[in-house]
C-alpha cells in the first residue's frame, strides 16, 4: 500500500501529527523545486510556504490518486508561474543580464575560465536553467533536478508524455550547448 495513502488518511483524521510528518517529508523537495524556479531565495521560501498553505486550505476536498508530491509540485508551479508573471519584464531582463554578463566573461581575451568548484557549476547550471525556454525549464527541472519520471512530469504539467520527452531533449541539448561554451 502507498504509504502517502495511509499518511493522507491519518492527516484526514485529524492527526496532527501525521500533519507534521507530511510537511517534513514534502518541504526540502518543494524547496529544491521553488529554488531552482525562483531565484531570489526569499521570495522562493515564499513561494512554498503558500504551496503548502494551499494545499492545506483546500485539504478537505484532495482525493489522493498517487504520489502527494506531484500534487504539490503542480500547486507549487503555478504560484512560481504567477511569482513571474507578476514580475515578467524584471525576470526577462535579469536572465538577459546573466547571460551577458557570462558571454563577456566566457568570450574576453586571455580569460581563464574554468569551473573550479561545485559553487561555480551550480551557478553555471542555474544560469543556463534561466536561459531555456519557460516550457523546456519546466520539464528539465522536474527530470534532472527533481529525479521524477517522465510520466509523472506529464501529469504534472497537463502534457502528453511524447511532449515531456520532446522538452526534456531539447533542454538537455541546449543545456550541454550551453555548459560546453562555459568550459571552453
Amino acid at each position: 500500500m502507498n504509504p502517502d495513502f495511509l499518511l493522507i488518511r491519518r492527516m484526514k483524521d485529524g492527526d496532527d501529527e501525521a500533519i507534521e510528518e507530511f510537511v517534513r517529508k514534502y518541504y526540502p523537495a518543494v524547496l529544491r523545486y521553488c529554488l531552482l524556479r525562483i531565484d531570489d531565495a526569499g521570495d522562493a521560501l515564499d513561494a512554498v510556504q503558500e504551496t503548502f498553505e494551499r494545499f492545506f486550505r483546500n485539504f478537505a476536498r484532495y482525493r489522493h490518486y498517487g504520489k502527494a508530491a506531484n500534487y504539490l509540485y503542480v500547486i507549487a508551479g503555478n504560484i512560481c508561474r504567477d511569482y513571474y508573471r507578476n514580475r515578467r519584464e524584471m525576470a526577462a531582463g535579469d536572465a538577459e543580464d546573466v547571460m551577458q554578463e557570462t558571454s563577456a566573461r566566457i568570450s574576453s581575451p586571455g580569460a581563464d575560465f574554468r569551473i573550479d568548484s561545485d559553487t561555480d557549476l551550480r551557478m553555471d547550471l542555474r544560469r543556463a536553467f534561466a536561459a531555456l525556454s519557460p516550457e523546456l525549464r519546466e520539464a528539465a527541472i522536474l527530470f534532472f533536478c527533481q529525479e521524477l519520471k517522465q510520466r509523472e512530469i506529464a501529469k504534472i504539467l497537463g502534457i502528453g508524455l511524447p511532449l515531456v520527452k520532446y522538452r526534456i531533449r531539447k533542454a538537455r541539448e541546449q543545456l550541454q550547448e550551453m555548459l560546453k561554451e562555459v568550459r571552453e
